[in-house]
């Protein structure tokens, strides 16, 4: 099949890409290349993903909708995506604080722009990165697809949010099957140097402190990046429609009664806490950590929990891939890559 990824020099689409080209599929990779963090290893990434015959690369903003567009003509030798993956966007909890225009211009327009791109080519199926942000401070655990979402603490979570509405609107008006699905906490190799994992092996093998949030009270349902690939791919071939609707008891299946369009969680339901994460760092690595205690920060929530149960009954699997086993590989990865990347 032809995938068009949004966001393949980042760490999860170029997870995906790496492993549908791996597959044999086709990929157009579309991406900004933004200074967000170290664009030696977005570059990395996608000069790894170039080594796959079948990989165009697109270089390009999301805001700028005729660029996006001409990613069709440009594989127009392999025909239009039968699939449209959408994970590129402005990441971050913390620093939607410091600029959400940033995320006003890439999680929404962006995204509008590739909902226009997906109406007008005719996808089999759109495919759109959200995130377990958009629970808020939920007080029921686990989180399920059905659960309230209207509170969210960062701009970053209100525009997720948002971007699943439109898309709800677009598979409505327009027909354009549709899953968002939402992650939870994804770590492992390449992975982005402001995420927890990699700030702390870094601060750890640089004999520096590391900064726990929350008092180290805080725990998050942590997904390897392995896992959550195979989540989405899995995802991939569930076109939402009434024939795969979920009528399982105990299961709430999110499929609108109005379009055909999806929300599921991709996370294993085993949330771990910042401790319990850090103390796996130190026994990997073999060495202690020097923490640093600090307050909650602001839009921060104290936990994270995903149920798995629509993601299982849809695809048959679910996040399997232990801590210690994804901490150990990350480490190995930077550890590896850390002089030529200047990581």
């Amino acid at each position: 099949m032809h995938y068009l990824i949004t966001g393949t020099a980042g760490f999860i689409g170029f997870h995906l890409a790496r492993r549908l080209l791996e597959e044999g599929h086709s990929v157009t990779g579309f991406d900004g290349m933004t200074p967000y963090y170290n664009l030696r290893l977005k570059e990395a990434r996608h000069a790894a993903l170039s080594q796959f015959p079948a990989f165009r690369p697109v270089i390009g903003m999301l805001e700028d909708q005729r660029l996006l567009e001409s990613t069709l003509e440009a594989s127009a030798d392999v025909g239009a995506p039968e699939v449209i993956i959408h994970l590129a966007a402005q990441a971050g909890v913390r620093y939607s604080l410091e600029n959400p225009k940033a995320y006003l211009d890439s999680n929404l327009v962006g995204s509008w722009n590739v909902l226009e791109l997906a109406k007008n080519a005719g996808v089999r199926h759109l495919m759109l990165a959200s995130t377990s942000s958009v629970y808020g401070a939920n007080e029921k655990i686990p989180f399920s697809e059905g659960d309230k979402a209207d509170e969210p603490l960062t701009f970053y979570a209100a525009s997720k949010k948002a971007m699943e509405l439109m898309a709800h609107s677009y598979s409505h008006l327009y027909r354009v099957p549709t899953t968002a699905f939402r992650f939870f906490t994804v770590y492992g190799p390449w992975g982005r140097p402001d995420m927890a994992l990699f700030k702390f092996v870094k601060a750890m093998l640089e004999d520096s402190e590391i900064e726990i949030y929350g008092e180290g009270l805080m725990s998050r349902d942590f997904t390897y990046i392995d896992d959550l690939v195979s989540g989405i791919i899995g995802l991939s071939h569930v076109v939402p429609s009434e024939e795969n609707r979920v009528t399982m008891s105990g299961i709430e299946d999110t499929l609108s009664h109005q379009a055909p369009f999806r929300v599921v969680n991709i996370g294993g339901g085993q949330p771990i806490g910042l401790m319990d994460f850090v103390d796996t760092i130190e026994k990997v690595m073999g060495k202690p950590a020097v923490k640093k205690m600090l307050p909650m920060q602001q839009g921060d929530v104290p936990r994270t929990y995903a149920s798995p149960d629509l993601l299982v009954a849809l695809t048959g699997q679910k996040p399997e891939i232990g801590l210690e086993e994804g901490v150990r590989a990350f480490v190995e990865w930077y550890v590896e890559h850390r002089a030529a990347l200047q990581l």
